[in-house]
Order: structure tokens, then C-alpha cells, then sequence
């Protein structure tokens, strides 16, 4: 009673529907049956029989279509509904539907097969009978020569050899019309067609049907363009929304003749098939063809006696039908509702006879219809209003709630629709019969929408404990994580980090025996990313009790570390503010100081470049990185007491670049300048001398892009400052540096003066002369036989030239060069009247010449006796000052060989101010 289809009483008299059709003369038409597109016709002035009907033993087809194509002889009987639908252009499909060509490689992927696959050859028809005219034996030989094709060749083939030969048959219907050979064509999409119904290895069908409907796409698009071709008229194309009557002549014409040659396939599932490929044709020939179409090949389809075949030809209609009028609603509601009305078929004999055969269990099998089934759906449901869920549901009531069913319809619908009624969907859930298709995919497709919307705030503690009733019975491992996956992301999105913890202690719980997290470590992994999307404090996540025995269950290796990896990355990105930044990269810093591998360096260094690739956007931990793959290569020093072998030599090199290509990446300009610095005197301090000047000259480029003005602590201060205190850093080792044998004399010493002498300093400023004066400290301890400090193993220049005259006249050259530039500062200071500025800076080079010049030198002698009086000329002295350098003067005249310095004293005169 349920399930039997709509009766609607006929009266036509003797008609029968198997009778011969007799063609008489009629100038009315004769109401037909509904649904059915069959029909008198006027051609006629005498009865006669159909001279096809003997022999085919049934309706002309071609009188079928012509009926069809005719708009004056078909049935209009829409209810008010239909028409508001079929007139609502507003469901047009949007960017927001999910195309068929997305579900293709999964499907492809999915349902696969290791058994051969065959192809039965087909049988010719004969024909007997001398009535027979031998026109008409012609017409029907070349008929069935046309559905044959060539299917004897797909015998006993591999799944990929299957594929290849479907593809084959791709290129060959392309190739065969670009070549002019539209009947070939038609050959092949027939042959491709008639595969559909052949379910031998029933496992593989959805693929299958991906494969050959996209040859029928194919087919129906070289006839479409080829008929839009033949309408362009002086060169003008027909618009998108053209209208029949601007289609000329010659094109309609076309059009009819493939659709009546189509309507002459003699066995229903290749005539649907190609008939619905070229479905939108009809635009060619009426405005309300695709309309008519629809519902008729709706119909056809009850004539499909598989399920699974006559699902998937329902499929292929309403993707068809959504591409060329995803306004008319109607036929796609009938395709569902026809489809639910046969649905106990699956459980009639002749299936299960077939499923026995086959081995292939009714789990399995139904697993068969969900690509079919939720793409109808999908159709049905895409802007649908909410009435027709309900509608939907009800459906699935009256069919005792049947599982595979009720779970196209929640991954059909829109996840607030479904989530709206959660309580209705468990219900139906707890009521369906799970011999067939398991309750927990049942709660996993309602999770799935949940994870999206929310269902209604009072409904949701008890959804999550019914849910997880069902899901924590489970005793496959890979059910049971398959859905606790999904649920665990309502569970953080609506509750608190108890019930969150809750949820983690029973995944440990049932993934832990036989170790069956080795096989879910995926899952595990999804929800370890669903657990942090939602805990947003990093302490809160590590109070979760059972968070880290969670994470004890990845105990492979690579998956812990990308693990670990996202967790990391959860909380630290580019959006962070800088306090949260701050606090956590001390957080961070402070992880990485105690990770050690031990003597393992390579292993440690691993991890550093490991940490710089997920910290890349934190800069405190870049530093910190670097500082510690330059602590990690004086360790490995160490260990080697200063003496590398072959290996740990290449081992401080891999460290040195490490270094040298992450420091660019830092922002802050005096960071980079001060690491250049530091991690070039670790190169030196392991003989990588090459490396040590790379490290130098990067530093030296990088001085000329010091600002102005830097930010420190929040606040815009001069940078001049700093950049004197890393020059004076700077020249401190380049003392120890050995010059380059192709570089010259002193090249990094020339090259970061010139760089100092273009460098704009501030007006007020004399950092410029302070720093000049810093370079006379390093050229006069250049000059010593021996220098005060090395760098073991590394030859500095005093070894390299060994005092040799040439190179100390360099070094007077460049003192005198020097000289030159602070006493051309300080006449400038005199004549802008900066006169207490002047007098400090006397004060302050005088200083220098007293430590580090050779007083015994005339010249330098009165260049300082100058100096002290400048120094004092203005009464700008600082006299105290003054007083103890004249007592400290006096004290080295009394040392041997320093009687020099008695006669300066003399020459010094110390006035009192004034």
C-alpha cells in the first residue's frame, strides 16, 4: 500500500498498450495516459499498420518522439506549485553548488575493484518473416550494427586496463568527429552507454558510471556546439538566451534528425542515456522541450529493472537536468520520490540472488548508492526552503526510517536545517534498522552538519549524550575514531574543557589496546587540530588532564613532530600582538634552550633548522636560534680542543651558514648588525676564515641602512649612539682578523671607513669624530710587533707581515687620513661657535694621542700640546679633569725611558677658570 505507484484510471476503450499503433485520419487529439507520450497523429487518410510495429514488436519510437516533439499533443498538467517553481529563474545555479566534477575523484577513488571486468557481446536481432520489405530488414540491420559496435574487444580486463580502454573510446568519439564521422561517433557513445547496464562487478559500478558519463558529456557537447554552429548567421553567434525562432532552418533540422535517430535505439538504457546527453538540444527546436523531456525520461527510467542502474541513470538526469533548467524543481523531487517508491527492490530476490553471487555483502552494496543518491538529494535540497526537508523526513519515516536514506538526506540539506532538528534526526537514528547500513555513520553525518551550525541551545547537552551512547559501543577501533573525530569538534565547540577532557579519556580508552592509534593516527591528528582550534589559552590547553597522554599515543616519530609542529603553529602566527608575541617567544626561547640531544650535534642542529621553519615570524626566536647553532659550533669546538677533523669542520660550516642566511630574515636593523658581528667571530674562532669575512662584509653593507631614528622600548630615540657602540665592538675584532691575500692591506678597515665618512650624522652630533677616534686605537694597535690578543689557530696580522715597513706605512697613512678628519671637525665646531663641543673633543683626542701616539714624535708632541690648549682656550675645561690627566703625566716621566713626558708637562699649561 505504502510503496505502490500513483493508478490513474484509463479509458480508451479496446485500447491496449501493447497493440499495435494503427495510424487513421484525425483532426483531434486522443487524451493519452498521464505521463505517457504517445499519440495519434492527422498524416494519415487510411488505417493501416505501422510497418515497424511487426517487427519491433511495440510503439514506433520514432512516432514516440514525434509526439514528444510536438508541444500541440502533449499533456500540460501543472499544478499551481509547479508553474511558481518552474518560473523561479532565482534557484539558477550559483558558485555555492558544489559541481559534479568535485565528487568525481573521490568517487573514482572509492569504488574500486582487483576482478577482471567483461563485457557480454551483444546479440543481432533477426528478422524473420516475409512481410517483411527488405528496406526495412536494411534499416533495422544497420540498426543493430550501430548499438553492436565493438564490445567484443572489452573481455577480462584489469581495472586500469579498463580505464584506459574507456579512455581510448573518449579520444575515439572525438577523434571520430573531428574527422567528420558523426555515425562512428554515435557508435561509440551507444557502446559506452549500453556498459551502464552491466553490473558483473558490482563493486566498481559508481566508478564506472563516472567514466562513461563523462564520455556522454562529451558527446552532448560536440552536438550541441555543432548545432549552435550551423545557426550563425553573416557571423554572428546566437546569444546565450536566444529564442527557437531564431534558430534557422537547416539547424532545427539537424536537431531533429539526431534526436530521431537517438529515439531508434532499440534497448532503453543506451536510448535514455544518449537522449538525456543531449538534452539541451531542445533549446533548438522549443521553448518548452526541456520541460516536456524531463518528466518523460523520468518515466523512462521505471523501466530500468536494477536499482543500482536505474539510481545512477536518476543521477545522471538531474545532474543533466540541473545544468540546463535548475529551475524545474519538479522533475527532480520525481526522480527521488520514484526512486523511493522501487526502493524495496534492493531486498527482492533477484538482488540478493545477484549480491550471493558476487559476494558482496548488503552493507557493502548500499555503500553503492550513496554517490547517486547524494547527488539527487544535493540537487533537490540546493536553496530548497525548509518545507521540503520536512517533506523529506516524512519520506523517510514511512519508509521505516531507512538508514541509507535518512544519511543522504543529512548530508544533503543545509547543516542549519539539519541541525534545527537534531533531536528529530536522533530519533529517526535510534528507530532505523541497522542490520544494513550502521547507526554510528548515522550520528557521523549529524555530527558533520553540527560541526557547522548549532543546534538549539537546550538540545545540545543531550544530543552530545546520545551521540556518544552509540559511539562509545563501538568496538571497531576505526568506526569508533571515525566518529568520536567529528564529534569531538561539538564537543569543544559548545562545552568546557571538562567535558572536552571527558571525551579525550575515552579515545585513549578504546584506542589504546592493541595499539590501535598506530592505525587512526589521521583521525587522532584531526582531533588534536579540532581540540586547539578551540582552546585558545596555551596554559588552559595544558591543563586539560588528559591532553598529554593524548599526545603519548603518537609514538611514531614523523607524526609526533607534526603534531607538536600544530600545536605550536596554533599559537604562534603573524596576527599575535606584540605583547602576546613577546610573552610567548620567552615561552618558546626558553623550550629550545632545553632541548639537547647530547653529543648528538647533527641531531641538535636537525631541530634548530626544524624550529626556524615553524617559528619563522617570531624574530626573538630567530635571535635565539642563532645564538644557538653558535653556541652549538663553540661546542663542537670545544669538544674537538680547537683541532676539526674533515667532519666536524663541514659540521661548524653547516652551522655557519645556518646563521648566515637567517639573519636577513630579521627586521630589526642593530639586531642583524650585532649577530653578523657575533657569528662571525664564531667563524673565526673556528678557522672558517672565508665565512668570517663573509660575515664581516655583510656587516660593513649593512651600516649605511642604519636609520636615523629606532624604536627602543616603545619610544623613537637617535640610533647614533648605537651604532657607535657596535663600531667600537666591531673594530675590537677586526684587529684580529687577518687581511684577505686578494683583498689588499686592511681591506674591511678601509672599506668600513669609507662607509663611516658617507654616513649622514645628525648636525648636533659628533658620534662621527668619537668613532674616528676609536680607529686611531686599532691602527696604533695594529702597528705592535705583537698584538695584545688572539684568536688561537688563525694567523692575525702581525703574524702574516710580521712588522714589515710597507704595511705600518699603510697604517701612518691611514692615521694621518684620520687625523685629518677630526681636526677639520673641530675647526668647524669653532666657527659655529660650538665651542664647549670643541672643547671636549680636544680633551678627548688628546686623550687618545696621550695613550696610544708616540709623544717622542715631534709633530704628534705639538699636535697634543695644541689640543690641551683648545681644550682650555674658551674656559670650557672641565679643570678637574685636566688636573689629574697633567698628575697622571707626571707620574709616567718618572717610568724608564718615558722622559718625554717631563718635557710635555712643561709645555702644559693648566689655567683656573674664570
Amino acid at each position: 500500500e505504502v510503496c505502490k505507484l500513483e493508478s490513474v484510471p484509463l479509458d480508451f476503450g479496446d485500447y491496449h498498450p501493447l497493440k499495435p499503433i494503427t495510424v487513421t485520419e484525425s483532426k483531434t487529439k486522443k487524451m493519452n495516459r498521464k505521463g505517457s507520450t504517445s499519440s495519434t497523429s492527422s498524416s494519415s487518410s487510411s488505417s493501416v499498420m505501422d510497418p515497424l510495429s511487426s517487427v519491433l514488436d511495440g510503439t514506433d519510437p520514432l512516432s514516440l518522439f514525434a509526439a514528444a516533439a510536438d508541444p500541440v499533443t502533449t499533456t500540460a498538467t501543472m499544478d499551481s506549485t509547479r508553474k511558481k517553481r518552474d518560473k523561479d529563474d532565482s534557484s539558477a545555479v550559483g558558485s555555492d553548488f558544489e559541481p559534479w566534477s568535485s565528487k568525481r575523484g573521490e568517487i573514482l577513488s572509492r569504488y574500486t575493484t582487483t576482478e577482471k571486468l567483461s563485457i557480454v557481446s551483444g546479440r543481432k536481432a533477426t528478422t524473420t518473416g516475409s512481410a517483411v520489405s527488405e528496406k526495412v530488414r536494411t534499416r533495422l540491420e544497420e540498426l543493430d550494427d550501430l548499438e553492436e559496435g565493438s564490445q567484443k574487444e572489452l573481455l577480462n580486463l584489469t581495472q586500469q586496463d579498463y580505464m584506459n580502454r574507456i579512455e581510448e573510446l573518449n579520444q575515439s568519439l572525438k577523434d571520430a568527429w573531428s574527422s567528420d564521422q558523426k555515425v562512428k561517433a554515435l557508435k561509440i557513445v551507444i557502446q559506452c552507454s549500453k556498459l551502464l547496464s552491466d553490473t558483473t562487478v558490482i563493486q566498481f559500478y559508481p566508478s564506472k558510471f563516472v567514466l562513461i558519463t563523462d564520455i556522454l558529456d562529451t558527446f552532448g557537447k560536440l552536438v550541441y556546439e555543432r548545432i549552435l554552429s550551423m545557426c550563425v548567421d553573416s557571423r554572428v553567434s546566437l546569444p546565450d538566451n536566444f529564442s527557437p525562432e531564431s534558430v534557422n532552418d537547416t539547424a532545427k533540422e539537424t536537431c531533429l534528425n539526431w534526436f530521431f535517430k537517438i529515439a531508434s535505439i532499440r534497448e532503453l538504457i543506451p536510448r535514455f542515456y544518449v537522449e538525456a546527453a543531449i538534452l539541451k538540444c531542445n533549446k533548438f527546436l522549443s521553448k518548452t522541450g526541456i520541460s516536456e523531456c524531463l518528466p518523460r525520461l523520468t518515466s523512462m527510467i521505471r523501466g530500468i529493472g536494477d536499482p543500482l542502474v536505474a539510481v545512477y541513470a536518476r543521477a545522471y538526469l538531474c545532474r543533466v537536468g540541473m545544468e540546463v533548467a535548475p529551475q524545474l524543481k519538479e522533475s527532480l523531487n520525481k526522480n527521488f520520490f520514484d526512486f523511493l517508491l522501487t526502493f524495496k527492490q534492493i531486498h527482492g530476490d533477484t538482488v540478493q540472488n545477484q549480491l550471493v553471487v558476487q559476494c558482496v555483502e548488503i552493507p557493502l552494496y548500499l555503500t553503492l548508492y550513496s554517490p547517486a543518491i547524494d547527488w539527487i538529494l544535493q540537487c533537490i535540497a540546493y536553496r530548497a526552503p525548509e518545507v521540503l526537508l520536512t517533506e523529506m523526513m516524512e519520506r523517510c519515516r514511512k519508509l521505516g526510517n531507512n538508514a541509507l536514506l535518512l544519511n543522504s538526506v543529512m548530508s544533503a540539506f543545509r547543516a542549519e536545517f539539519i541541525a534545527a532538528r537534531s533531536m528529530d534526526f536522533i530519533g529517526m537514528i535510534k528507530e532505523c534498522d541497522e542490520s544494513g547500513f550502521p547507526k554510528h555513520l548515522l550520528f557521523r553525518s549529524l555530527g558533520l552538519n553540527l560541526a557547522l551550525a548549532d543546534p538549539p541551545e537546550n538540545d545540545r547537552l543531550q544530543i552530545l549524550n546520545e551521540a556518544w551512547k552509540v559511539i562509545t559501543k563501538l568496538k571497531n577501533p576505526q568506526d569508533y575514531i571515525n566518529c568520536a573525530e567529528v564529534w569531538v569538534e561539538y564537543t569543544c565547540r559548545h562545552f568546557t574543557n571538562r567535558e572536552i577532557n571527558t571525551v579525550l579519556a575515552d579515545v585513549i580508552k578504546h584506542m589504546t589496546p592493541d595499539r590501535a592509534f598506530e592505525d587512526a593516527y589521521p583521525q587522532l591528528q584531526s582531533i588534536i587540530q579540532k581540540v586547539i582550534t578551540y582552546i585558545y589559552d596555551f596554559s588552559l590547553l595544558f591543563s586539560v588532564e588528559k591532553f598529554l597522554p593524548f599526545l603519548d599515543m603518537f609514538q611514531k616519530e614523523s607524526v609526533r613532530v607534526e603534531v607538536c609542529k600544530c600545536i605550536m603553529e596554533s599559537f604562534i602566527n603573524a596576527l599575535t600582538l606584540e605583547d602576546e608575541k613577546r610573552m610567548l617567544a620567552a615561552l618558546i626561547n626558553g623550550f629550545i634552550k632545553m632541548v639537547s640531544f647530547g653529543r648528538d650535534f647533527e641531531q641538535q642542529l636537525s631541530f634548530y633548522v626544524e624550529a626556524r621553519s615553524m617559528f619563522c615570524n617570531l624574530e626573538p626566536v630567530l635571535v635565539q636560534l642563532i645564538h644557538s647553532v653558535n653556541q652549538l659550533a663553540m661546542e663542537t669546538r670545544k669538544v674537538m680542543k680547537g683541532n676539526h677533523s674533515r667532519k666536524t669542520a663541514a659540521f661548524v660550516r653547516a652551522c655557519v651558514a645556518f646563521c648566515f642566511i637567517t639573519i636577513p630574515s630579521l627586521s630589526s636593523i642593530f639586531t642583524r648588525l650585532n649577530l653578523y658581528l657575533h657569528s662571525g667571530q664564531v667563524a673565526l674562532a673556528n678557522q672558517c676564515l672565508s665565512q668570517a669575512d663573509a660575515f664581516f662584509k655583510a656587516a660593513v653593507s649593512l651600516v649605511p641602512e642604519v636609520p636615523k631614528m629606532i624604536s627602543v622600548d616603545g619610544k623613537m630615540r637617535p640610533s647614533d649612539a648605537f651604532l657607535l657602540e657596535f663600531l667600537c665592538n666591531f673594530f675590537s675584532t677586526l684587529l684580529v682578523v687577518p687581511d684577505h691575500p686578494e683583498q689588499g692591506v686592511l681591506f674591511l678597515v678601509r672599506g668600513l671607513l669609507n662607509v663611516i665618512q658617507d654616513y649622514t650624522w645628525e648636525d648636533n652630533s659628533d658620534d662621527k669624530v668619537r668613532i674616528y677616534t676609536n680607529v686611531l686605537h686599532l691602527l696604533s694597535a695594529m702597528t705592535q710587533e705583537a698584538y695584545i690578543y688572539h684568536v688561537d689557530k688563525v694567523d692575525s696580522n702581525d703574524t702574516l707581515y710580521g712588522g714589515d715597513s710597507k704595511f705600518l706605512t699603510e697604517i701612518n697613512k691611514l692615521c694621518e687620513t684620520v687625523i685629518a678628519q677630526i681636526l677639520d671637525h673641530l675647526k668647524t665646531l669653532g666657527k659655529e661657535e660650538t665651542l664647549k663641543r670643541q672643547s671636549q673633543l680636544a680633551l678627548y683626542f688628546f686623550n687618545t694621542i696621550l695613550a696610544h701616539g708616540d709623544l717622542r714624535n715631534n709633530k704628534l708632541n705639538q699636535l697634543s700640546v695644541n689640543l690641551w690648549n683648545l681644550a682650555q682656550k674658551h674656559g670650557f675645561a672641565d679643570t678637574k679633569t685636566m688636573v689629574k690627566t697633567l698628575e697622571y703625566i707626571k707620574r709616567r716621566s718618572k717610568q724608564p725611558e718615558m722622559s718625554h713626558f717631563t718635557d710635555l708637562a712643561l709645555r702644559l699649561p693648566l689655567q683656573s677658570r674664570t
